[in-house]
């Protein structure tokens, strides 16, 4: 039967990425390379259980949709216009430049002018997905490099929706410019369409959905969003994935984007690891193994010729050299955007099967060998200073090692209820700088107007906690009621920064067991604490001294916990 067919190929293409993304991450890989390895051995290509990739094409495409709307998301547009040109214009030299150097290498190697195009664009872009990882690991998401790259990225991806647009157009036939043309209009109309609703109809209908409180209606809203962008994205003659792109790009300004992320991660990271997993599926192993270097060649390109390029431009930008040169190397791979524009031109027939299989070898080489390019560079640098007359001052790297002193010295409040204002105003009074976590964006709206730092979500979901930097918290305070929620709290504070101190609040002795077993600096539980609140009063009205009621008090206290 067709579903039964459905079921045995998705629950095996779902086996494989759990498998594949599991051992990848294990050996310090981005998952993506194991979502594609692991496709590749459930393809038709390999020996063994084969999938059918048609019947888990639908819902890679629901993937990438939600992959890159997702990717729209943590964008922001205004630390984009905060880095200024060197993002801007250096990210969009670099593209041409790649391109340039692409196309010509391609068609030195053979493959026809429009391969050896998309081939260029292929190379041209990063993985913002796979720096931003690299980067976090390596605790220089917020270094001076890390911002410029992340920004470079920014670029690339809004050039992407350029490029899909003329490179469709070009394999679709065009034969003038009136062509061309045409598909920019539509693109052009699609985007008049979208950008006044994206502006002002999606924040206000996502604020709406969110002051219901109810996490399911949120997320059906999210969903909808982002499926009925890329519905209309279609009907216009683009890629589906780049109306999506586009709307979770509109939406990462307003207010609820951190918690639009929040909830749609889960079901993002599930149908995006399908689609990786079907891109493996349709790569022939047989080729790759018989074309090393065609590989070597594409590799070559994508790492050290992008490094240099991101480099040189970032330099003439008058950004300094050791900044221009760590960021230029984090850029050196490939990925979501450069497996959207390999999958384009399959299906738009751009492409052949040689020079597909060539572009997702390359991309799965340059994922695997950046965390230890970036990882070797520094050591790299400070030889280099050694052997050429020691090191020069970068302004920029003594600025950040400042700032990211200065961002350690914060208090993370989770849950901005009464018990969570009260810890704040505490704070207030003494001048202790701290951020908040919550839900309700009512609350979070009457912070922000009072100058509070806040961040909108559900405090459990480990994305909106990382959006809060618990990480870099001197304090964690867990304020909420809910048990279950303080438990998955504390158990990704205890994950990111072991030695976090944590205070929260314990409704039962469960809870107080829990939190002691995690190592929870100090644990507050309600009924204890409202008790000895009233015997301290009653003893204080029998005529009982303060110091006497206060060594009473805290032998309960210790006998009770």
């Amino acid at each position: 039967m067709p579903e039964t067919g459905l079921l045995v190929n998705l629950a095996l293409a779902l086996v494989g990425a759990t498998i594949g993304g599991a051992l990848a991450v294990r050996l310090g890989q981005s998952p993506i390379l194991g979502y594609v390895l692991a496709g590749m051995i459930v393809g038709p290509y390999t020996p063994g259980p084969a999938t059918d990739p048609e019947a888990v094409a639908a819902l890679a495409d629901l993937g990438l949709v939600f992959l890159l709307f997702a990717v729209g998301l943590q964008l922001s547009v205004g630390e984009l216009l905060r880095v200024g040109r060197a993002a801007l214009l250096g990210g969009a030299g670099q593209v041409g430049i790649l391109i340039a150097l692409g196309w010509a290498v391609g068609v030195a190697l053979g493959f026809s002018s429009l391969e050896a195009l998309f081939f260029g664009a292929f190379i041209s872009l990063s993985s913002t997905t796979v720096m931003a990882k690299v980067l976090t690991d390596r605790g220089e998401i917020d270094s001076g490099h890390g911002t410029l790259a992340m920004a470079w990225a920014t670029t690339q991806d809004l050039i992407t929706i350029v490029l899909v647009v003329l490179l469709s157009t070009l394999a679709a036939g065009a034969e003038s410019g009136d062509d061309v043309l045409l598909a920019v209009g539509k693109a052009v109309l699609f985007m008049a369409i979208v950008l006044p609703f994206g502006l002002f109809v999606l924040p206000w209908l996502l604020r709406r959905a969110s002051l219901l409180r109810s996490r399911e209606v949120f997320v059906l809203t999210v969903v909808a969003i982002a499926l009925g962008t890329a519905y209309l994205s279609e009907l216009f003659g683009l890629s589906l994935a780049l109306g999506a792109f586009l709307a979770g790009l509109l939406v990462s300004e307003s207010e609820v984007s951190n918690q639009a992320l929040g909830e749609l991660g889960p079901l993002r990271d599930v149908f995006a690891g399908l689609f990786f997993v079907f891109i493996g599926m349709l790569v022939d192993p047989a080729f790759v193994v018989a074309s090393l270097p065609l590989l070597l060649v594409a590799l070559v390109l994508i790492v050290p010729v992008k490094a240099a390029v991101s480099a040189a431009l970032a330099f003439l930008f008058r950004v300094p050299s050791r900044t221009a040169v760590l960021a230029g190397v984090a850029l050196a791979q490939a990925g979501e955007f450069s497996f959207l524009l390999a999958r384009v031109g399959q299906e738009v027939g751009a492409i052949g099967s040689q020079m597909f299989s060539l572009m997702l070898a390359g991309a799965a080489a340059s994922i695997l060998i950046a965390p230890g390019v970036l990882r070797a560079t520094p050591a790299a640098l400070r030889a280099l200073d050694l052997r050429f007359g020691g090191p020069r001052p970068d302004p920029q790297a003594s600025d950040d090692a400042q700032a990211g002193r200065e961002r350690r010295r914060f208090v993370l409040v989770c849950g901005y209820g009464r018990v969570g204002r009260l810890i704040g105003a505490a704070l207030e009074r003494r001048g202790f700088p701290y951020r908040m976590v919550d839900s309700d964006p009512r609350v979070c709206r009457a912070a922000a107007e009072r100058g509070v730092d806040v961040v909108q979500g559900h405090a459990e979901n480990p994305r909106v906690l990382e959006r809060a930097e618990v990480a870099s918290a001197s304090v964690l305070v867990v304020a909420l009621p809910d048990p279950i929620a303080m438990r998955q709290i504390v158990d990704h504070a205890r994950r990111v920064s072991p030695r976090l101190p944590i205070i929260a609040r314990a409704r039962t002795a469960a809870d107080r067991e829990f939190l002691a077993q995690r190592g929870v600096a100090e644990i507050v539980v309600a009924e204890t604490e409202v008790a000895l609140e009233m015997a301290r009063y009653t003893l204080g009205r029998l005529g009982v001294s303060a110091a006497e009621t206060a060594a009473i008090v805290q032998g309960l206290r210790r006998r009770s916990s």
